[in-house]
């Protein structure tokens, strides 16, 4: 079996997300913006920590970095471009390059238009994608230091991943995104089947991710716009939503 993710909800509306290589018990955890439902999601998976994986540089998804490595001896992974401003790094990787967690390789995406030296990470073997503020269910992040057509064609690389991939996003943002998006594309009904079952989930207390990017391409207007033009509406359209 190769390595499963396990969301640790954190912060108000933050998810830190463990990472477990069934080969060699490797464990990892991507975006600890908060330390103490990081560590004790790890102490319950067994006490091990061997690799913190950033996403971006948001302290919403670093702050618990220090205090997670002190306790666990855990390596810190992310973005070469985006040294000067992450916790200090062990491995600073470029897009293309890959980290191993245990037997299982993942690969680095370069996903610029959050901030613009944002990554993801795609685990083939496990069909996981963690994704940070790049792409998150019926929505994607806000264009606070890139541009449209950065966050476009971030978006349409995450698109072009095997439709079964898990989309293990930094935020419980899909009940306000469901709202909008039904405002963008309301005879959707692949949009207003996950609408409901979003608003059944989080009325039962539920956590509405991961996802996966076939129901992403099914259902969320920002993977759907077509061109950088559209998007860039969208964009603007769920940025004065309210």
């Amino acid at each position: 079996m190769p390595v499963s993710a396990t969301a640790i909800p954190c912060l108000s509306d933050n998810y830190a997300w463990l990472l477990r290589d069934a080969a060699t018990g490797t464990v990892a955890v991507c975006d600890p913006g908060e330390a103490g439902p990081a560590i004790a999601a790890l102490e319950a998976a067994g006490g091990r920590c061997d690799l913190i994986l950033l996403t971006h540089h948001h302290g919403d998804h670093i702050d618990g970095v220090e205090e997670v490595r002190a306790r666990f001896g855990a390596k810190v992974v992310g973005a070469a471009a985006d040294a000067h401003r992450l916790p200090p790094l062990d491995l600073a990787l470029k897009p293309g390059e890959t980290v191993a967690v245990g037997a299982t390789k993942g690969v680095v995406i370069d996903t610029p238009g959050h901030t613009v030296g944002h990554i993801a990470f795609h685990f083939a073997e496990g069909d996981v994608l963690l994704c940070g503020d790049t792409l998150f269910s019926l929505g994607c992040g806000r264009l606070l230091e890139g541009t449209a057509a950065q966050m476009f064609y971030s978006l349409e690389a995450l698109a072009a991943l095997p439709e079964a991939t898990l989309v293990c996003c930094g935020h419980e943002y899909t009940e306000s995104n469901a709202r909008f998006a039904l405002t963008v594309e309301p005879d959707n009904a692949a949009l207003q089947a996950r609408a409901a079952e979003v608003k059944a989930e989080r009325a039962a207390g539920r956590a509405t991710v991961p996802t996966t990017i076939g129901e992403e391409k099914a259902a969320n207007p920002f993977l759907r716009a077509g061109d950088v033009a559209r998007l860039a509406a969208i964009r603007t359209g769920k940025d004065n939503f309210r």
